[in-house]
C-alpha cells in the first residue's frame, strides 16, 4: 500500500455495504436480499453507487465529458451540457427563482436525472428531516454524472483533474461531498475518506471545497493513522499544513493512536511517542486558543495552573483574527469526541504543562508563533467559506463574516468562484416568472433590492454598516419567509366552466 500514490482510491471502499460488512457481517447488512435478478437489463453498472430498482429509467440527460488536455501525465477534464440539458437548467433557475420547491420536483418529474434539480431538492429534504430521501437523491446525481463520464476518466488513478471554475464540474464536487457527508453520519468513515480523497484528486492544488479541513477528521475516525501521518509527512514542505489548526493537532493525535497499538514493534511506538509529544506541544504553542473550547466540549476541568494562565485564557480566543476563529471553531466542533478518550486526556496533560513552563521561560518558539498568528489568518480564502458553509457545524457558521452571510447562497452552487470559466449564458428574461404567487411576490416587494424585472440593483461599496445589517435581517426574514410559503398550497376556486354538468355526480 505505500508503494501507491498517496491519494489512490479503491474501488472496493466506495461502497459502503463493504465497511457495514466488516462491522456487522453480511447477513446483518444484506439480510434476506436474493441476488439481484436479470429483470432491469438497462442498468449498468457503476462504483460511486448502486442504481437502485425505485429509481426512473435512466436515459440520456444531455450531459456529456470531454478530455481537454494532458500535461505532464495529468489529464484534465470538463463536463459539457448539451443543448436540450441548457433548456433544463434555464427552466431550473427560473423554478429556484420562484422560491417554490413543488417547481423544482415537477421539473424532476419531467427529468428526473438533473443533477442540480437533484441536488437543491436534497437540501429542502434535509431542511424537512427526511434523511432518506435527501441521500437518495444526491445518489442519484452521483449515478447520472458517472453515466456521462468519458471512456478514460478514471476515479481512481489520481491523475484526473476537473476545473471548479467552469459551473458545469461543480455539481459533480458538491454531489460527492454532500455524499460523503451522508455516509459519515450513517457510521461509514472508512467510505466518506474514500470519496474524500476522490474530491482531493479532481484538484488538489486549488481544493475548491477545502476537503484539507475535513480528511484529518475522517482519516482518524476510521483509524487510517498511517495515511494521515503520511499525508502530512508529504504535503507539509509545499502545503504548510502544519499552519491549518486541524492538521496541527490531528497528526499528533494519530501518532498517539499509533503509539498504543500494541501489535507494533516497540521501536515504531516509542518513536510515534516522541513525535506526538513534539507536535501537540507546537500545536498547542501555534494556536492556545483551542484548549479551553475543546476541554469544555469534552466536559472536562483543566487543574488551576492550566485555568488561571493567561497563554490559555479568554484573551487567546479574544485576540485571533476572524478567519483563524473559523478554523479553530470548526476544528473543536467537529472532532471534541475524539479527544474524548480518557487516555488522551492524560497524554495531552503534561504537553500542556510543558508548554506554559516554555511560555515561562521566554522560548522564541512562543513570539515566533505569535508572530505569525498576527500577520497570517488575516482573511480566509473563499473555499475556506464553502466548506463551512457546506459542513454546516454551527460553531463556524456562526463566526461567518457579513459579506458572506448577507448574500443568498444556493445548495447547488455554494459562492460560485469569482473567476469562472462560462460557457453558456441564460438569455435575458422579459418578464418575471408568471407562477409566482402574489403572496411571495408581495414579500419579495420588500427587499431594498427588489425590482419586478428581476434586475438586482447593486449599490456602491461605501454602503453603511447599519445598512449592511439591516439587508443581513431582511435576508434572514426572507429565508425564513420563504420556508413558510413552500409549504402554503393556495386552492384554486372551483371553476364553473360546464354549467350543464357532465352528470358523473353520486
Amino acid at each position: 500500500a505505500d508503494s501507491r500514490p498517496l491519494l489512490y482510491v479503491e474501488h472496493r471502499n466506495l461502497n459502503p455495504e463493504n465497511e457495514l460488512k466488516r462491522y456487522f457481517g453480511a447477513r446483518a447488512v444484506l439480510g434476506d436480499q436474493r441476488p439481484r435478478q436479470r429483470q432491469r437489463q438497462y442498468v449498468r453498472s457503476t462504483w460511486l453507487t448502486a442504481p437502485k430498482n425505485t429509481w426512473p429509467r435512466y436515459s440520456k440527460t444531455g450531459i456529456a465529458m470531454r478530455l481537454l488536455d494532458t500535461r505532464r501525465g495529468v489529464q484534465h477534464f470538463t463536463f459539457e451540457h448539451h443543448r436540450e440539458y441548457q433548456q433544463v437548467q434555464f427552466k431550473f433557475l427560473d423554478a429556484v427563482e420562484s422560491m417554490d420547491p413543488n417547481n423544482i420536483v415537477l421539473l424532476l418529474q419531467m427529468n428526473p436525472y438533473h443533477v442540480d434539480s437533484l441536488l437543491q431538492l436534497s437540501d429542502v429534504c434535509r431542511m424537512q428531516e427526511d434523511q432518506e430521501m435527501a441521500r437518495d437523491l444526491i445518489e442519484r446525481a452521483l449515478y447520472s454524472l458517472e453515466c456521462a463520464f468519458h471512456p478514460v476518466f478514471s476515479l481512481t488513478s489520481g491523475t484526473c483533474r476537473l476545473d471548479y471554475r467552469r459551473p458545469e464540474n461543480r455539481a459533480f464536487f458538491l454531489a460527492l461531498f454532500k455524499h460523503l457527508m451522508f455516509l459519515e453520519k450513517r457510521g461509514c468513515p472508512r467510505t466518506a475518506l474514500e470519496f474524500c480523497k476522490l474530491i482531493l484528486s479532481l484538484d488538489p492544488e486549488n481544493d475548491p471545497l477545502c476537503v484539507l479541513l475535513l480528511i484529518d477528521f475522517l482519516s482518524l475516525r476510521a483509524r487510517e493513522y498511517t495515511f494521515l501521518t503520511r499525508l502530512f509527512q508529504e504535503w507539509e514542505s509545499h502545503r504548510n499544513l502544519s499552519q491549518l489548526p486541524n492538521f496541527a493537532f490531528s497528526v499528533p493525535l494519530a501518532y498517539f493512536f499509533l503509539s498504543q497499538q500494541e501489535e507494533r514493534p516497540e521501536l515504531e511506538r516509542s518513536q510515534a511517542r516522541e513525535r506526538a509529544a513534539r507536535l501537540i506541544q507546537l500545536a498547542l504553542v501555534m494556536f492556545p486558543s483551542v484548549l479551553m473550547p475543546l476541554l469544555d466540549h469534552c466536559s472536562v476541568q483543566p487543574d488551576a495552573r492550566v485555568t488561571s494562565h493567561p497563554f490559555f485564557g479568554l484573551n487567546a480566543q479574544i485576540s485571533q483574527s476572524p478567519a483563524l476563529n473559523q478554523l479553530t471553531s470548526l476544528y473543536v466542533g467537529r472532532t471534541h469526541a475524539l479527544w474524548k478518550d480518557p487516555a488522551v486526556m492524560a497524554w495531552l496533560e503534561p504537553q500542556t504543562h510543558e508548554v506554559l513552563r516554555m511560555v515561562e521561560a521566554q522560548d522564541p518558539l512562543v513570539q515566533e508563533a505569535e508572530h505569525k498568528r498576527k500577520i497570517r489568518y488575516q482573511s480566509a480564502p473563499r473555499n475556506i467559506y464553502r466548506h463551512v458553509i457546506l459542513s454546516e457545524m454551527k460553531e463556524a457558521t456562526a463566526a461567518l463574516p457579513l459579506e458572506v452571510t448577507s448574500q443568498p447562497v444556493m445548495g447547488f452552487d455554494p459562492l460560485p468562484p469569482l473567476d469562472s470559466i462560462v460557457s453558456y449564458t441564460r438569455p435575458e428574461r422579459t418578464s418575471h416568472p408568471s407562477n409566482e404567487s402574489t403572496l411571495s411576490l408581495f414579500f419579495r416587494s420588500l427587499l431594498p433590492n427588489f425590482n419586478l424585472q428581476g434586475d438586482i440593483r447593486h449599490d456602491g461599496d461605501d454602503e453603511a454598516g447599519a445598512g449592511q445589517d439591516l439587508n443581513q435581517g431582511v435576508n434572514r426574514l426572507m429565508a425564513a419567509m420563504r420556508d413558510m410559503l413552500a409549504n402554503i398550497q393556495f386552492q384554486e376556486p372551483p371553476r364553473d366552466d360546464n354549467p350543464e354538468g357532465d352528470g358523473d355526480w353520486d
